[in-house]
């Protein structure tokens, strides 16, 4: 006999069929936040084919979910016992959300649905006694992630800076101190920064940072499983293995046992589909672990930050091939008899330009030695290939006609207009000649004409400079007629002849008249160097190896012939 009131066994694909039929999101994770279960209409709503969702973690399988309200919801409602609700707009789906959910055991089960009510706060977690703490704690932690999101964009494309405004963020905000890294292809750190929120414990973390021996790092460890999985890890007691062998001596050990650090997280950086780098947070003991919803802010940092070093890592390579392309065609120059030559090239440093400076030396047929300086308008990698376009210019017409500089310019400004090069520059060609006669008496001519370039400085064996001023004249490429001029000084021996770019005059934000001064005195103060240590000298003395723009240098010292 069968009992009427007996339940019938579950048909689980009739449960499956209801579930998918009805308009409400369902979706369960078991205690390591694995997707068990998702319906037709949470997938929907998430974004994403059921396929993509079930087996997986929703740290790997919806990136864009770590750090948002709607996480924070999840990881609060797996912390506390009871049924918790929430409304709130989830950007990446870009729509407004009702969620519901409830632990059971270790599952988390979870329903929502699109919601038309937007009137209530998007931080607004419903839970019971502490909601307007709860409230509190979001909305600060938003105006937070705002903060990172403007910092971070309004960061330069200077890497070191970009890392450095991170630390600035996350410590102590985050954690009692920090490192972050970027990786090479090599998977090894390339660039980094530090910080600790006390000042005294600083050299404690230098020392256990830079320790010797470090070796090639543990496939195994904490941070491999980080890069490799995408995933945060946070590690609470720090285990005794992951530590005791790096603490090599007693300064390493005795380091250590003064950061008093017994918890770490570990957060990759990651943008455009790769892991690239991590940031590390760790806490004292006095501190305690961090919480989930502290993990939870973290992965959101690095997803905002993620970008913008991204950005920064990614323009810092193009600058490294365009540098090396310009670097390449800026060629040793030549050293004749009796003349000793040195150029020096040195991109900016502080804002990350490359530009269209450039130098060349060589000598012609004759015997003369050409010098030109110029620089491109510009501060991009267009500017740098219009700088080898103008270079190559310049040189074949002055080597295959051993013109007057004046009527090489004259020349190259028809072959620019001719072959359409839509660009400007500045440029002065020099020629160092010489008769018979000259030459007894070691005396020689510096035949020069300038197109809008900043004039030379000799500097003579007494000290004494001339600044070899002319009438200004049209750029290259300013398509204005007019004929150009040469300039003649004579040179006598130990008489140091010195070209260059606005760079070296006006660092600093100054004018060209005091950068022209400065200059000057510098150039008066260091003037018995010889050329080449004249110009690492000035280098040192004017940017400090930190230029606001690239800087070409050409110093030549005409020395007494036999």
């Amino acid at each position: 006999m069968v009992d009427a009131g007996a339940s019938a066994p579950v048909d689980p694909e009739l449960l499956g069929e209801a579930l998918d039929a009805v308009p409400e999101g369902v979706a369960v994770f078991d205690a390591d936040w694995t997707i068990v279960y998702v319906n037709r209409s949470a997938a929907g709503i998430l974004q994403r084919d059921r396929t993509q969702l079930l087996g997986r973690n929703i740290w790997i399988a919806l990136p864009e979910l770590g750090g948002t309200i709607l996480h924070s919801f999840l990881l609060h409602a797996r912390s506390v016992g009871s049924q918790v609700s929430w409304h709130g707009y989830y950007a990446p789906a870009a729509r407004w959300l009702n969620a519901t959910a409830v632990r059971r055991g270790d599952r988390l089960h979870v329903s929502f649905r699109e919601a038309s009510d937007h009137g209530r706060e998007d931080a607004a977690l419903l839970a019971g006694p502490d909601d307007d703490d709860a409230a509190d704690a979001d909305r600060e932690r938003l105006r937070f992630l705002a903060e990172v999101s403007e910092a971070m964009i309004s960061s330069s494309l200077d890497v070191d800076d970009a890392l450095q405004k991170l630390m600035d963020l996350v410590v102590p905000r985050l954690g009692d101190w920090a490192i972050v890294a970027l990786l090479g292809d090599d998977r090894r750190p390339t660039q980094s920064a530090r910080a600790h929120s006390d000042p005294a414990r600083i050299p404690d973390m230098d020392a256990y940072l830079d320790r010797p021996d470090q070796g090639d790092g543990d496939q195994d460890s904490p941070m491999a499983a980080a890069f490799y999985t995408g995933e945060p890890i946070a590690m609470h007691p720090i285990p005794s293995e992951l530590v005791d062998y790096q603490l090599t001596s007693d300064e390493v050990r005795a380091a250590w046992r003064r950061l008093d650090t017994d918890s770490f997280v570990i957060v990759p950086l990651r943008a455009r589909g790769e892991t690239f780098g991590g940031l590390v947070l760790l806490n004292t003991s006095a501190r305690g672990p961090h919480s989930e919803m502290e993990i939870a802010t973290a992965v959101e940092v690095a997803r905002r930050a993620g970008l913008a070093l991204d950005n920064a890592r990614l323009y810092g390579q193009q600058l490294k091939v365009a540098e090396t392309l310009q670097r390449s065609l800026l060629t040793p120059p030549p050293q004749p008899d009796d003349l000793e030559i040195a150029v020096r090239y040195q991109p900016a440093a502080i804002n990350m330009h490359v530009g269209g400076d450039w130098y060349d030396a060589f000598q012609q047929p004759d015997g003369a030695t050409l010098l030109v300086i110029g620089d491109v308008v510009g501060h991009n990698v267009d500017a740098a290939a219009a700088m080898g376009q103008i270079r190559s210019i310049v040189r074949g017409i002055a080597f295959d006609r051993q013109d007057e500089p004046a009527a090489v310019l004259g020349r190259v400004d028809e072959v620019m207009d001719g072959l359409r090069i839509g660009t400007m520059a500045t440029a002065l060609i020099a020629r160092i000649e010489q008769t018979p006669e000259e030459r007894e008496q070691s005396v020689r001519r510096l035949r020069w004409s300038s197109a809008g370039h900043l004039p030379p400085l000799v500097r003579h064996a007494d000290g004494t400079i001339d600044v070899l001023s002319a009438r200004p004249e049209p750029l290259l490429g300013a398509d204005i007629a007019q004929n150009r001029t040469d300039h003649v000084h004579r040179l006598l021996p130990e008489d140091t002849v010195l070209f260059y770019t606005d760079g070296l005059v006006e660092q600093g934000r100054t004018t060209i008249d005091a950068g022209l001064e400065r200059l000057m005195g510098a150039v008066r103060d260091l003037g018995e160097l010889g050329p080449d240590a004249l110009c690492d000298a000035l280098l040192d003395r004017i940017v400090a190896r930190r230029s606001e723009d690239d800087v070409a240098i050409v110093a030549v010292r005409c020395h007494r012939q036999s």
